[in-house]
């Protein structure tokens, strides 16, 4: 049975207290954030006036951004620590309301920013040298000139915003608080209620009746709701390519990576590459089938595990692990983790109405809070150090940059997190020297690179397909939803669609999908964070601080350079092939095992 929020013990808790004290105080920074930015409408016609004003405004909105953002850091946390608490859902939906009037009141930025020649900017930061500090930033404007609109335009668009969100927001409210799952029976005979958090735990289960209750009786429900939820999602995808059509793209592909200045040629040949190295994955999908025992494998066998080693930790072992693991970053980086277990950064255990998964989020004004949803398994673990990732890159990011540069690209989001994660399998393997558990752990790199390169493509592919479908006019029906995502799972895993019915609708249940071209960064990721785990394992000390300035950088470059600097060429597939190569090294060391032990 999942415990209600106020059975949870306080340090399994995140402290939000560190933020606003009370919700009092929190109401009237959002009562005082939401009258400056009414005083803030004045200065609209004058951003151009002077380099002072241009340095006064710009200044003001940042400011403003920044109450802003701790506001909806606040809001969205107790809104996700349990969804069905009324008061924290008004909360997040006023929040969402103060993000839409920012940036309905600075809407004239950009169009008056765009009026500017690159002399008068330049004569400007001669008479004001205080403007250097923001050098990138305007660097970033000038390239998006072509695709922003008249101050008009942008405060009719920035009005939209909150409209423009229903159709992830429905999906949230729908997937977090209204879905009920069925109840399913246990490996001990049990009646349990299925629900998101331990959904994972029942797919890991080493009993196939187990599984199948547990993904037919998720499924169940998916099915049941595949209109709503294909509703939900093509109203996304229609935001998406409204809104890069509006701006002057050739495609909401375009537009969601230009904004991190990252060329479609790096989208398309992770899905050249992945494709290429399908067979990796068939060979691995096969080997499972062995393993098992089993003829007729399917979908809901591909998270079985395949070591009956009982290789598991609680959190409190994880922590010290966690901490064991990350001690090679040096102690700067470990005095941040052991801060964060020690000052409650971390919400740790499931309760009913607690949002599903996990993540590490934060503002620049508070702690990188992380959300978990714990169970002693060692994937969970994984998770940990995954999230501690993030949180140290936001940790090392806000305490050496100015706000405006206080926070990284999505695209380099995932790479601190999943470099963490390549290390602790190298630590975990160096640490064990029985078969059985050294198998475990292989399996679970295995699992986790399917799960990160293979399978996040997958989503890609998808998600690009439906963006495209919808962009020529084709309706994102079930239907239509259903077939395209049970033929990708089909080429990808090489399990015959016709046999993994329940499949189809998985994508109804990928929040994911809802974050505009999100997915693909995890494998591009995952694929970088090999390379850089390889030299912090096997180099030298400046790959240290390498490492440990590029988790410093923040976004005071474009993403590509950043990541450059620290030793990665992303615009090559060199980095990608080099994961294949690690991939495969292990499987066969996977199967060398299994050939000898029959």
């Amino acid at each position: 049975m999942v415990k209600k929020r106020e059975a949870i013990a306080e340090n399994y808790k995140w402290d939000l207290t560190t933020i606003f004290a009370t919700d009092e105080a929190f109401e009237l920074e959002l009562a005082d954030a939401s009258t400056a930015l009414d005083d803030a409408r004045a200065l609209a016609g004058t951003l151009t006036d002077s380099a002072e004003n241009l340095l006064a405004v710009t200044e003001t909105e940042l400011a403003l951004m920044q109450r802003v953002e701790k506001l909806y850091v606040y809001a969205s946390m107790k809104n996700d620590q349990d969804t069905m608490v009324s008061l924290y859902q008004e909360y997040q939906a006023k929040v969402t309301a103060l993000y839409a009037k920012f940036n309905e009141v600075f809407a004239f930025y950009e169009p008056e920013f765009m009026t500017l020649s690159q002399e008068t900017f330049a004569q400007f930061v001669i008479d004001q040298p205080k403007l250097q500090t923001y050098g990138h930033f305007f660097e970033q404007l000038f390239d998006r000139k072509a695709h922003v609109l008249s101050s008009a335009e942008e405060a009719l668009l920035a009005g939209a915003s909150e409209i423009f969100g229903a159709g992830a927001e429905t999906f949230e409210i729908l997937d977090n608080a209204d879905i009920v799952f069925p109840t399913i029976t246990d490996m001990q005979g049990q009646e349990v209620q299925l629900s998101h958090g331990n959904y994972i735990s029942f797919m890991e289960s080493s009993n196939r009746d187990v599984r199948k209750a547990a993904y037919q009786a998720l499924y169940s429900i998916y099915e049941q709701y595949q209109h709503t939820y294909a509703k939900t999602l093509q109203t996304n995808v229609k935001v998406h390519n409204f809104t890069a059509k509006t701006r002057h793209y050739q495609s909401a592909r375009e537009a969601a990576l230009s904004s991190n200045h990252i060329p479609e040629s790096v989208y398309d040949t992770l899905v050249q590459a992945v494709n290429e190295h399908l067979p990796l994955l068939h060979r691995y999908i096969n080997l499972r089938a062995d393993i098992l025992k089993i003829d007729d494998l399917k979908m809901y066998d591909v998270y079985a595990p395949l070591s009956t080693t009982n290789y598991k930790f609680t959190y409190e072992e994880a922590v010290v692990k966690t901490q064991e693991t990350l001690a090679i970053f040096g102690t700067d980086y470990l005095e941040k983790v052991k801060r964060s277990f020690k000052e409650n950064w971390i919400d740790v255990q499931e309760n009913k109405g607690k949002r599903s998964g996990a993540y590490s989020g934060g503002s620049y004004d508070t702690n990188p809070f992380m959300l978990l949803n714990w169970q002693d398994t060692l994937d969970n673990l994984f998770t940990l150090v995954h999230e501690m990732g993030h949180s140290m890159h936001s940790s090392f990011t806000r305490e050496s940059q100015p706000y405006v540069y206080g926070d990284y690209s999505i695209f380099l989001a995932e790479i601190a997190s999943t470099t963490n994660e390549n290390i602790l399998t190298e630590t975990l393997l160096n640490d064990v020297e029985d078969e059985e558990t050294r198998f475990a752990v292989l399996n679970h790199f295995l699992d986790g690179f399917r799960g990160t390169v293979f399978r996040q493509t997958q989503f890609a592919e998808f998600e690009h397909a439906i963006h495209e479908a919808d962009a020529a006019g084709t309706v994102l029906t079930s239907e239509f939803l259903n077939q395209l995502y049970a033929e990708l799972n089909e080429k990808y895993y090489g399990l015959v669609a016709s046999n993994n019915p329940e499949i189809q609708y998985e994508w109804a249940r990928i929040p994911h999908f809802y974050y505009n071209y999100y997915v693909f960064q995890y494998a591009t990721g995952f694929a970088a964070a090999s390379a850089l785990a390889d030299k912090i394992v096997n180099g030298t000390e400046q790959d240290k601080t390498d490492y440990l300035n590029y988790l410093r950088a923040g976004s005071s470059d474009y993403p590509l350079d950043v990541i450059a600097k620290a030793g990665v060429d992303m615009t090559s597939s060199d980095y990608l092939n080099a994961a294949f190569a690690v991939f495969e090294k292990r499987l066969t060391e996977l199967e060398v095992l299994v050939a000898k032990h029959g």
